[in-house]
């Protein structure tokens, strides 16, 4: 396992969770990274992605301005702040290191993934 995801649970609506993602074996300071979620039944989906170093980022419409992400390069970890949840938010949400530096929204962009943590958002 090469990445490590970490901080899902189980929270109420309005509750926040902060997610890790740590990486090990390698070093992905120079990828760019990305948060993606899947919920049961559907397919996974883009989060948010931030460049190799922090100095890029982007969210899909719905987390905008709830959910932040960000890395500490000196210990090869990513993580994504998820405030104000919503029951819609429940999935397991993996993290993935990029092909490139910038990060993509594009699963296919994605070389290594990390092994999925869940989050659960109760109403």
């Amino acid at each position: 396992v090469q990445l490590q995801a970490s901080g899902g649970g189980l929270v109420q609506t309005g509750g926040s969770l902060r997610l890790s993602c740590a990486a090990s074996r390698r070093t992905f300071r120079n990828n760019g990274m990305g948060w993606f979620r899947q919920a049961p039944g559907k397919e996974r989906e883009f989060v948010a992605t931030i460049s190799w170093n922090g100095g890029g980022t982007y969210y899909t419409e719905s987390v905008k301005g709830r959910f932040i992400i960000s890395r500490d390069n000196a210990k090869d970890t990513a993580y994504l702040q998820m405030n104000n949840l919503e029951p819609e938010d429940t999935a397991v949400y993996y993290c993935a290191a990029a092909r490139s530096a910038s990060g993509s929204s594009r699963v296919d962009q994605y070389q290594y993934w990390g092994q999925g943590t869940l989050v659960t958002v109760s109403s």
